[in-house]
């Protein structure tokens, strides 16, 4: 059979507007386009860019406050507004500087140094994705304003006389984001907008942030440093590390790097780095150098090579670096890629520029201090020497797990993978791999039908088989031997370590009943028991489905509660089909497929820094029935059906 070629000439060939280009492919400019369940989705990247504008103004000196305002329309989109005390861009050039692309004060270090913009598209791009932006600049004693929607200029007032004499100098930037960008619409969760507050406050300290949502006020401020954030991030678990962290900044200049440090009594390794204010959660070549420093330290202390495993296991860091022109993988700026940041020398001298020096004094601070602490250097080497053991134990388990599958040839069974995984190499597909994501469902049921409406390019399946076991309490080799959680590691690709995580959202779906709660709550202590940073990373999720579908013969809506029930009846009028849904199986594909791609609902797993996770674990699923029970009977809701 042949088949008729395509046409293809220079009417097919197409040169679009810049900020066109941003609306056809939002993610090459601000990642993933949810809906802002997750900590990386695009509404976040629109925050955060114009915040950093105004925190760079910050940074020379411009000012030591910012408000930031939050407020819910009534068609359900959000308004940003941020406002800042700095110099104002100079009034010629705002109408440019927020539409032209490639316009910026940025690209040398004359105006700003080592600022967070870099490719003058940030503003470009909240402009672009936005319904409506303004901006307002003051300075001079005068001031400009303009309005756009979707990135086309509406309205410019030109350059007038400043009447405001409360405000001299500054700008300000309200943006709404457009739904139809981000999967039709979005909603900030606080805990997300907070959490980057908080670390820029930490990142500045001095900069006063004030946040006014509709629930009310919070201001962000910071006295020391990367060190508060240090001690927010480990919480309740301040009181287990080794020794009090250590504070650090580069003895040649106060502002380009800084590092708080310390060593937890635990397994994981938790490192949060930022370079010029943007926090790189998938690492780079700056936390290498600092791995490999600490490494190089401590075997040269002890004077024994330990494994690097061994000594990495328990690190609690907080490292912040600004550099001029960084070299960022994608405009999410995500990971840094820079070469000129490299780890230490072979001789233990640390090389490439800025870390040079900065690494240098941490590697003797960090060793003077343990040489005049010896009760500290004794409990840090029975931590390592403790690492090494578990480590060894659990290789002799791991290896006898493997040859057990080897000879079984054990595959995982009804696992449906999919085609892009988070660590495929796409360069040109990051939001593809963003949206990488594997559903852990109830039963073969539910996993049938979710496989079935499921996009195969990127969402991946894995039934479990029965209720898993408790693991609470259970050391690590609890993991090879039980099949469902062995199997469920070798799906997620992290068997040795979180590098070889194959999906970004770890979604667990289960039915909205008792067994599904304690399924959900036996799989999420799992994930803490064991992978802590998994759930720290902001990759574990709670599938929410709906309890109704209502529909007539023209529409069809999905309920999550009695309220949207009622409103969709109301909404559709006469007397529409009404089906409760009992449990994820009972839910047919084609139902499956209208909520589980662009309108999904997910629910992070989010693990309060303050919240005591051991306490939690051992009264949810510890051996303490008399005071659960009693906390069940205590706060039990239930309703009396009288004349029933």
């Amino acid at each position: 059979m042949s088949k008729t070629q395509t046409q293809y000439d220079e009417s097919n060939i197409r040169n679009i507007d810049p900020i066109e280009h941003v609306r056809k492919v939002p993610g090459m400019y601000v990642g993933r386009t949810g809906n802002g369940k997750s900590h990386d989705d695009g509404i976040y990247v629109l925050l955060k860019e114009i915040l950093d504008n105004s925190i760079d103004e910050f940074r020379m000196n411009a000012g030591t406050r910012i408000e930031m305002e939050i407020k819910t329309n009534e068609d359900g989109t959000q308004t940003v507004r941020v406002k800042d005390q700095g110099r104002g861009i100079p009034l010629g050039s705002v109408v440019d500087c927020i539409s032209l692309m490639n316009t910026s004060g940025k690209f040398d270090d004359k105006a700003f140094k080592r600022s967070s913009g870099l490719h003058g598209v940030g503003s470009k791009a909240v402009n672009a994705l936005s319904n409506a932006l303004t901006i307002t600049c003051t300075r001079e004693g005068k001031y400009r304003s303009a309005s756009f929607s979707k990135g086309k200029l509406l309205e410019d007032t030109g350059i007038k006389k400043n009447k405001d004499a409360s405000w001299t100098s500054g700008t300000e930037v309200s943006f709404t984001p457009d739904p139809t960008i981000f999967h039709g619409g979005y909603a900030y969760l606080m805990e997300y907008v907070e959490a980057i507050l908080f670390n820029s406050a930490c990142l500045n300290p001095g900069l006063e942030i004030s946040l006014t949502t509709d629930e009310g006020q919070k201001t962000f401020q910071s006295k020391k440093g990367l060190l508060d954030l240090l001690e927010q991030k480990l919480g309740s678990r301040l009181g287990e590390v080794i020794f009090p962290p250590i504070h650090l900044q580069d003895p040649q200049s106060s502002d380009e790097i800084e590092l708080a440090f310390t060593y937890a009594d635990h397994q994981s390794e938790e490192i949060y780095s930022f370079v010029n204010g943007k926090e790189t959660y998938q690492g780079g070549t700056h936390v290498a150098a600092l791995r490999e420093t600490i490494v190089k330290t401590l075997r040269t202390h002890f004077g024994k090579e330990y494994d690097a495993v061994d000594i990495r296991s328990g690190i609690a860091a907080a490292l912040s670096i600004r550099i001029q022109s960084p070299m960022f993988e994608g405009q999410a700026k995500t990971k840094l890629g820079a070469t000129h940041t490299m780890p230490p020398a072979e001789d233990g001298t640390p090389q490439g520029l800025p870390l040079k020096t900065f690494f240098g004094e941490f590697l003797h601070t960090l060793d003077n201090h343990l040489h005049k602490n010896p009760d500290l250097q004794e409990l840090l080497q029975k931590k390592i020497l403790r690492n090494e053991t578990e480590r060894k134990a659990m290789a002799g388990i791991r290896d006898k797990a493997k040859e057990t599958e080897n000879k079984a040839k054990l595959k995982i069974p009804k696992l449906e993978e999919c085609k892009v995984h988070l660590t495929s190499t796409l360069k040109s597909e990051q939001e593809l791999k963003l949206k990488t994501t594997i559903f852990i469902t109830e039963g073969d049921s539910a996993g049938g039908s979710v496989a079935e409406a499921r996009d195969a390019r990127y969402q991946a399946v894995y039934p479990l088989k029965g209720k898993p076991d408790n693991c609470f309490g259970i050391d690590r080799s609890f993991i090879y031997k039980q099949p469902v959680f062995h199997l469920l590691i070798k799906a997620l690709g992290i068997q040795e370590d979180l590098s070889g995580l194959k999906y970004n959202n770890v979604v667990i779906a289960t039915d909205a009943d008792v067994d599904g709660m304690h399924i959900r709550m036996l799989v999420g202590c799992f994930f803490l028991q064991y992978f802590p940073e998994l759930v720290r990373a902001g990759h574990v999720y709670f599938l929410q489905t709906p309890l109704f579908r209502v529909r007539n013969k023209k529409e069809t809506i999905y309920c999550y509660n009695e309220g949207e029930k009622d409103k969709a009846i109301k909404k559709l009028g006469g007397k529409p089909e009404i089906t409760r849904f009992k449990g994820l199986g009972e839910i047919k594909p084609k139902d499956f497929k209208a909520f589980i791609n662009d309108d999904i609902k997910l629910e992070p797993f989010l693990l309060d820094p303050d919240s005591d996770v051991k306490s939690i674990l051992t009264f949810c699923l510890g051996k303490n029935t008399p005071e659960r029970r009693d906390f069940i009977c205590d706060n039990l809701q239930h309703e009396v059906l009288l004349g029933a």
